[in-house]
């Protein structure tokens, strides 16, 4: 059997009229087994409305119904925090997956641009600067001991 929703009246309807005629019955119990079926709501979930009910009026020791809010609110925080943790690693690290794939793309681009311009990047030419290649087209020849031969 699924679970029903009953709005606040109706709960504060069914634990009154436990109050008010349970003495009518042999015991607690029986009150709250007739009314409920009155109700249309299982009799364990009346008893337990009317003990909430004496909690929350101090008749019954135990956290009122004002307590337990205020403690399940950091509990749904924290939760709600998780959550949002949880969604910001995964974005963090899609992030960073997506800017590694594009500096590798880019450097991919760099490097075939430069081999279509100068060759292969492994050539000699390529790996020398210009001012080296300039030396060499002036000096035809140089010695071992490092005379300029023309």
């Amino acid at each position: 059997m699924g679970s029903m929703r009953f709005s606040a009246e109706l709960r504060e309807r069914a634990v009154r009229m436990v109050l008010e005629h349970g003495h009518e019955h042999g015991s607690e119990w029986a009150a709250i087994c007739s009314i409920a079926e009155k109700f249309g709501c299982a009799a364990e979930t009346l008893r337990k409305w009317l003990r909430q009910s004496q909690r929350d009026q101090g008749r019954r020791p135990g956290l009122t119904t004002a307590e337990r809010e205020r403690l399940k609110e950091p509990e749904r925080e924290n939760r709600e925090l998780k959550r949002t943790n949880e969604i910001l690693r995964k974005a963090s690290a899609f992030f960073a997956q997506a800017e590694l794939h594009r500096k590798q793309r880019s450097w991919w681009r760099s490097s075939t641009s430069t081999m279509k311009r100068a060759g292969s990047s492994r050539s000699a030419g390529s790996c020398r600067s210009p001012r080296r290649r300039i030396m060499r087209t002036r000096f035809s020849r140089v010695s071992q001991k490092g005379a300029v031969i023309e």
